[in-house]
């Protein structure tokens, strides 16, 4: 039986596809759209997890949210491919991109998504999120300076969790060509086979 992939346009959930495009698992999508006055989720999607957010997954009458456990899931659902390798080392830096993406990352993108929707009122803490922005795009920049991927000289489940963070650092955030690494990476990873086709079945993607 397919895995379902309850998937909102332009969000997190994205990244599900690519993973489960490079693990080669079934899936169906059922899409969700946006508010177009709000941009929040529809209702809809408190009738698959009382949170009503995306991503979420069923996988034979299991239901799983939060992209971080879906991604853990599905690692462990093919066996542990993409997932920590057995070198102690690596198998940490896998862990804590894993969860630094949405752990760390997230917080100050979301604090300037709303700083922006504020106009003249959110100026004031336009500069202080976004050195908090810059203070993390610098460190993965120099991160990236010394290998390929986030855990290392493989790309992991990792390198698709922090996809999404660093597509949004490019379109509102600064991430630009000053930070070569950073931008290389990313140019790397849309170009996967596995990423073009989850955005065929994903539909529309802004961050692309």
């Amino acid at each position: 039986m397919p895995i379902i992939v309850h998937h909102l346009e332009n969000s997190r959930s994205q990244r599900i596809l690519w993973l489960l495009e490079e693990l080669g698992m079934a899936y169906v999508v059922k899409r969700y759209a946006r508010n177009p006055r709000t941009m929040m989720a529809p209702p809809e999607l408190k009738a698959v997890h009382p949170l009503g957010k995306s991503p979420v997954i069923e996988d034979d009458g299991v239901v799983v949210a939060e992209t971080g456990a879906i991604v853990e899931y599905l690692v462990d659902k093919a066996g542990g491919q993409l997932g920590a390798a057995a070198d102690a080392e690596i198998a940490r830096r896998y862990r804590h991109f894993l969860h630094y993406a949405e752990g760390s990352m997230m917080p100050p993108l979301l604090a300037l998504l709303v700083v922006g929707k504020l106009g003249p009122l959110g100026w004031p803490a336009r500069k202080p999120v976004q050195g908090m922005m810059d203070t993390h795009l610098d460190w993965l920049e120099s991160e990236l300076a010394t290998r390929p991927h986030f855990a290392g000289q493989d790309f992991t489940a990792a390198d698709i969790m922090m996809s999404f963070p660093l597509e949004a650092s490019r379109a509102r955030a600064g991430l630009d060509a000053t930070r070569p690494h950073l931008t290389d990476w990313l140019a790397r990873m849309h170009a996967r086979p596995a990423y073009q086709a989850a955005l065929k079945e994903g539909g529309p993607y802004a961050f692309a």
